[in-house]
């Protein structure tokens, strides 16, 4: 997995342009069965994929905290929202609650999340590749490639399986 996560920056940077112009026809005109197919291919590689023996995009990025999150993860600690708050999150340039720092400070040596049944949304339905109306988060898609290798893998079998004009 280490050689695999070394390598998937570069290989993502490869293949950004490719992917763009994929994304952009696919926005454009998506197939009526887009939704089952990427439910398809998002299954088919998590068969192979174990998360736990990877866990790039807790060590590499953070997620967006909703009030939802911030709610139930306060209470899993028994601390007020703004106590949780003021000790593990921000608010970054576009306003939104996330990490202070990454890895995720709920990441174990292990790779398992201390946090893992109250978890933020964002971390719930990384890295979305089975989300209803896809064709509609692209721009989010091409930076999970490149942090995420089942992402990487599952748009790698979509360009082979979608056939654009």
């Amino acid at each position: 997995m280490e050689n695999i996560l070394k390598d998937l920056p570069k290989k993502a940077k490869e293949k950004h342009i490719e992917n763009k112009k994929f994304f952009t026809k696919l926005k454009r005109k998506p197939p009526k069965n887009l939704d089952y197919l990427m439910q398809e291919l998002h299954d088919d590689e998590f068969e192979r994929t174990d998360c736990l023996k990877c866990a790039n995009c807790c060590k590499t990025t953070g997620p967006l905290f909703t009030n939802a999150d911030l709610q139930r993860i306060s209470k899993h600690f028994r601390l007020k929202p703004q106590q949780f708050i003021d000790r593990y999150l921000r608010i970054d340039e576009d306003h939104d609650y996330v990490l202070q720092q990454v890895p995720c400070a709920f990441l174990g040596h292990d790779n398992y999340c201390s946090i893992y049944d109250v978890r933020p949304k964002a971390c719930r339905e990384f890295p979305h590749t089975d989300r209803k109306k896809f064709h509609q988060i692209s721009n989010l898609t091409l930076k999970n490639v490149a942090i995420c290798p089942a992402a990487f893998n599952i748009v790698e079998e979509m360009k082979k399986n979608i056939k654009l004009k």
